[in-house]
């Protein structure tokens, strides 16, 4: 079954392409990564899925109701005046499925318990949401994620420049998802990531490639995405060198960041 099609997709803003035209699909229950680099299109096709931006032409098909549809945004910025706890924050994931009173019931309640749950954030669910460092904050949007009714999470870079327990946390929550039926499809940076998918979806200003990660994750589609970015040292690993993810002051490392024991079966790694 498909949880998501596209064909001749194709997105501009104003006079700039944003994704020229693509086809693909995405199965459904699967955990599909959206990889490539900056500025290839990925938060512009996670948006599309999501129903926030209309194609320029083309069409895309997505199985599940959008009402039904949980999108965990990256920014975790948030206004240092506002009061609002942990709980709060991830409360605001049922808004959408309030009665006419807007009360929370029963389901609802259950609902947030278990979010805050599953992302460990009981013991922090009553301090304010500006007082928690990034990681922490970043398992607290993705909570009120989970908290929503869905049959699909979108996940915007989910594990970017997290502490390896937040990224724990996800990644075992992501694929806890599909046992339930969930599609969850998130864009990533790191390989180790888009290899632990079932699915991956490798952009370069359109859908250079899709389909299962050892058919996808190739070198030729890697150096056809990456270009000069992509080093590959005599028969040894492919390292990404993402001008945009270079370990500078104030940006994330993606420098031994795996957080997938099992073993690398394709050689690629990320620096």
């Amino acid at each position: 079954m498909t949880a998501i099609s596209a064909r001749g997709l194709e997105i501009r803003y104003g006079r700039t392409v944003a994704l020229a035209s693509s086809d693909f699909e995405i199965p459904e229950g699967s955990v599909a990564a959206i990889i490539g680099p900056n500025g290839s299109g990925k938060s512009t096709l996670l948006n599309a899925i999501a129903g926030l931006v209309e194609p320029t032409d083309g069409s895309i098909q997505v199985k599940a109701d959008r009402s039904r549809l949980a999108y965990v945004m990256q920014s975790t910025k948030v206004n240092e005046n506002l009061p609002v706890t942990v709980r709060e924050v991830v409360a605001m994931g049922r808004y959408a499925s309030l009665g006419a009173y807007g009360r929370m019931r029963d389901d609802d309640r259950r609902a947030v318990d278990e979010a805050i749950e599953r992302m460990a954030i009981g013991d922090i669910s009553d301090r304010h949401l500006h007082d928690l460092s990034g990681g922490q904050r970043q398992r607290v949007f993705v909570a009120q994620g989970l908290a929503q009714d869905h049959d699909m999470l979108l996940l915007d870079e989910p594990m970017t420049g997290v502490d390896i327990l937040t990224a724990q946390a996800i990644d075992e929550m992501v694929h806890a998802e599909t046992h339930d039926g969930c599609t969850v499809v998130l864009t990533t940076h790191d390989l180790s990531e888009a290899r632990s998918a079932d699915w991956v979806l490798l952009l370069a200003g359109r859908v250079a490639a899709w389909g299962r990660p050892d058919d996808v994750l190739t070198q030729d589609n890697l150096l056809a995405a990456y270009g000069p970015s992509l080093l590959h040292v005599n028969t040894g690993p492919i390292v990404l060198d993402d001008p945009a993810h270079r370990p500078v002051v104030g940006r994330h490392s993606h420098r031994d960041r795996s957080i997938h024991t099992e073993s690398d079966r394709s050689g690629f790694h990320e620096d």
